[in-house]
C-alpha cells in the first residue's frame, strides 16, 4: 500500500509541474511565451496550422485532470474512507470557543469602576 502512495505522490508532484510549466508557456494578453512553439498559427510550426494554443490548453486539461484524481486517490488511501474526520475543524466535537469576548481572570472590583472604564471623556 505504501508504495502505491508513493506512485500516487509522485504523479501527482509530476502532473503539478507540469500545470505550471505549461501554463506558462501558454499564450496570454501581455506574454508571448507560447509563440517559443510557433503560436503565430503557421503552417510550418511544429504543431501544425492550428498553432500551439489548442495543443497547450488540451495537454493542461489533461495534467489537470490527472493530478485531481491523484489528490481524490490519496485521500481515500489515507483517510481510509473516513470523511468525517478530516479537516482543521476535526477534533473540536465538545470543545466551546469564545466569541470574541475578552475574557479577564482579575476581579472587579465594583460596577461603577467598570462603568467609568468604558465611558468617552469630554
Amino acid at each position: 500500500m505504501e508504495i502505491l502512495k508513493t506512485l500516487i505522490w509522485i504523479v501527482q508532484i509530476i502532473t503539478a509541474i507540469g500545470i505550471v510549466i505549461l501554463v506558462l508557456l501558454q499564450h496570454g494578453k501581455g506574454a508571448d511565451a507560447g509563440a517559443t512553439f510557433g503560436s503565430g498559427g503557421g503552417s510550418g510550426s511544429l504543431f501544425g496550422a492550428s498553432g500551439s494554443s489548442n495543443f497547450l490548453s488540451k495537454t493542461t486539461a489533461i495534467f489537470a485532470t490527472v493530478f485531481f484524481v491523484a489528490t481524490f486517490g490519496l485521500v481515500l488511501l489515507t483517510g481510509s474512507g473516513n470523511f468525517g474526520g478530516v479537516g482543521v475543524m476535526a477534533n473540536m466535537n465538545n470543545k466551546s470557543v469564545a466569541s470574541g469576548a475578552v475574557v479577564s481572570s482579575a476581579p472587579v472590583a465594583s460596577s461603577a469602576a467598570s462603568q467609568q472604564k468604558n465611558q468617552i471623556p469630554n
